[in-house]
């Protein structure tokens, strides 16, 4: 369906109704905290606030790859976010990261907690503190960071763009779809592309560039993201496939999906994370019915 109404926009605009979409009740055009609300704080170093959505997905999956390689170190509390519920806007999390997004850091392994927000800063932080995952010669650094910082600057045409009109928009409108559609469309074959020379995104070896992409773009073409599977026919997109379905694969990357997640099979949500063996015993299949956030 196509948006037949034409729009004058004001000559200032004012916040005087809600912006309607899925997300319509906690979308404001301010910052900083709406509430009180203290966080959590558990006995790990690492303290992570997080819901289980691609941002959130990225920086799980690294902790659970840090700890399948043996660092000790980034053993970590995952605190549930319910951004549903406006849980971002409360005073605690603000204090952590301003911007009110998650997911959000603070690594209380130094003598004074540092905060570290926005997804890719938390990875490269956690890849710096660790030494993995992150080359260190300056070639397959460049590569790496270069195909880390491509998703922060693309991801927003996917999820605030196309994701949003094709999928939590109160209606359909062809403009937006039709060029969101475009522009993603146009990234899987950057993707592709790129995947057709290399195994992973840096080069051979796998990196948190991979880590930060793959809940996105791998995401869409399994099918996860936005219903939107067919309708981009990502089956045409081969090496974004098969890197999405190897990446799949690991059991580390299983089980940082699972963190904070509070939607689909109950098996596979575990709403918060405190010890490893919370995969076993905590998913909400084992401690209760389900109710999503």
């Amino acid at each position: 369906m196509s948006d037949s109404t034409e729009y004058t926009p004001p000559k200032v605009w004012v916040w005087n109704k809600p912006s309607g979409g899925r997300f319509a009740n906690i979308n404001r055009p301010i910052a900083g905290a709406t509430h009180e609300k203290e966080l959590p704080v558990g006995r790990h170093p690492l303290q992570l606030y997080s819901l289980g959505t691609p941002n959130g997905v990225k920086v799980t999956v690294l902790l659970e790859e840090l700890l399948a390689a043996g660092h000790e170190g980034a053993e970590y509390d995952a605190w549930i976010i319910r951004i549903s519920e406006g849980d971002q806007f409360g005073s605690g999390f603000v204090g952590v990261n301003p911007n009110s997004k998650i997911p959000a850091l603070l690594d209380r392994s130094g003598p004074k907690p540092i905060r570290v927000f926005e997804s890719g800063a938390i990875l490269m932080h956690l890849a710096e503190k660790f030494d993995a995952f992150l080359p260190t010669e300056t070639s397959a650094r460049a590569e790496c960071l270069s195909w880390l910082f491509w998703q922060m600057g693309s991801a927003p045409y996917l999820g605030g763009g196309f994701g949003h009109f094709y999928a939590y928009a109160p209606t359909k409108m062809e403009y937006p779809i039709d060029r969101f559609a475009m522009e993603v469309k146009r990234q899987l074959d950057v993707l592709d592309r790129r995947l057709g020379e290399s195994e992973f995104l840096g080069g051979a070896e796998y990196t948190i560039a991979d880590m930060a992409v793959w809940p996105w773009y791998g995401g869409l073409v399994k099918g996860w993201n936005y219903g939107a599977a067919e309708f981009l026919d990502v089956g045409s997109y081969t090496n974004v496939l098969r890197w999405a379905n190897a990446i799949h694969e690991r059991p580390a990357v299983k089980r940082g999906r699972m963190v904070n997640r509070v939607q689909g099979d109950p098996a596979g949500q575990l709403w918060e994370r405190h010890e490893a063996s919370d995969f076993d015993s905590k998913t909400q299949d084992k401690v209760a019915p389900a109710t999503g956030g």
